[in-house]
């Protein structure tokens, strides 16, 4: 998995950090105070991701995610309107509840530590990534972005969004490196096939609601990963024959 690499490019949102529930929590938050109509029995990360790759060639993929909602719950507020209360209804979630997945920063200090350059490929907003660097103690205390990451990337820095391979591109070009010498950690299908539409491996976290995709997301995926602990468990061991073999 790690051999020849040099740069490893995670996803955040399902990935590192246990996210997509409470974006969920904050999607029907949203949607019970700008709709006549109430929420019925969707999955609402499904619904999310389903219109985000719609829309993913629209200058803002998530106004127009905001005016689907509009039209979906017959609400009276403009998209505009949405799409600001969302963030101001997020920004609480962000700075107290979200945080790392268990082991998920013991990971990124031993690859850190071992001379891997680390980046991040984000479908998140740049004001999200600037709550986690400054305000969220529980990202900053086990392992600050700051520290651990050479490169950020999110959805501000690029014109087309995941599936498409601009981010990744992106950090290649900025990083001096080949798809060769990178190694994409992701959770979601999109994020996946980002990874392959760039010609970069890429090993799946496993996050509960991707569940919907799995077997998609499996027959894409190089490596598979249940949870943090076994990816550390298969750094360790790669590794000690890395050691070896010198």
């Amino acid at each position: 998995m790690l051999k020849n690499k040099k740069v490893i490019i995670f996803d955040l949102d399902g990935t590192l950090i246990d996210s997509v529930g409470i974006w969920n929590a904050i999607d029907e938050e949203l949607i019970k105070q700008i709709g006549t109509l109430t929420l019925g029995n969707e999955n609402i990360a499904k619904q999310r991701d389903d219109i985000l790759k719609k829309f993913q060639n629209e200058p803002d993929t998530y106004l127009a995610y905001c005016n689907f909602l509009k039209e979906k719950y017959q609400s009276t507020f403009t998209k505009e309107a949405i799409k600001a209360l969302r963030y101001q209804i997020a920004d609480d979630y962000l700075k107290k509840q979200i945080d790392y997945k268990p082991n998920a920063e013991k990971v990124l200090k031993i690859l850190k530590q071992k001379g891997y350059t680390l980046a991040i490929a984000s479908t998140t907003l740049r004001h999200c990534i600037n709550i986690y660097q400054t305000q969220n103690k529980n990202i900053i205390n086990k392992a600050n972005l700051n520290d651990i990451f050479s490169l950020i990337l999110t959805k501000d820095d690029v014109t087309t969004k995941k599936p498409s391979p601009e981010v990744h591109e992106k950090i290649m070009e900025q990083l001096k490196v080949t798809k060769e010498q990178c190694l994409i950690i992701e959770d979601s299908l999109i994020g996946v096939e980002a990874a392959k539409n760039v010609g970069i491996q890429v090993a799946v976290m496993y996050d509960q609601y991707a569940n919907g995709d799995r077997e998609q997301i499996n027959k894409l995926a190089d490596y598979s990963f249940q949870n943090f602990s076994e990816m550390l468990e298969e750094i360790e061991k790669e590794m000690k024959l890395q050691v070896c073999e010198k």
